[in-house]
């Protein structure tokens, strides 16, 4: 019986580590933007003194599906994070890439 319950933990054991991995990779993107990429965008969405986007913003931003970016851009999410809508709607523009025609 003993054999069992230390197979039984295991086997828990495994399934919450596999969970728990596959949870972190869909938190690792959003909009098929990588966080780190999102973090690198900040400093140009932020006021009062946005910067520019740097390359590795627009790279980033470059790959990202905009049209699911544009779905956040009327919620609460964005300035809960210090994050300005209108500034996050010119990065496109700003990275020289096309402004979808819907955002």
């Amino acid at each position: 019986m003993e054999k069992v319950q230390k197979l039984f933990c295991v086997a828990l054991l495994l399934a919450v580590l596999a969970i728990a991995s596959n949870i972190a990779n869909a938190q690792s993107t959003i909009c098929k933007m990588p966080v780190a990429g999102l973090m690198s965008c900040k400093p140009a969405v932020t006021p009062p003194n946005p910067t520019a986007p740097s390359a590795d913003c627009c790279s980033a931003l470059s790959h990202a599906d905009i049209n699911c970016l544009c779905s956040y851009k009327n919620s609460n999410l964005l300035p809960s994070l210090g994050i300005d809508p209108k500034l996050a709607m010119q990065l496109p523009g700003k990275c020289k890439l096309p402004h979808p025609a819907n955002c």
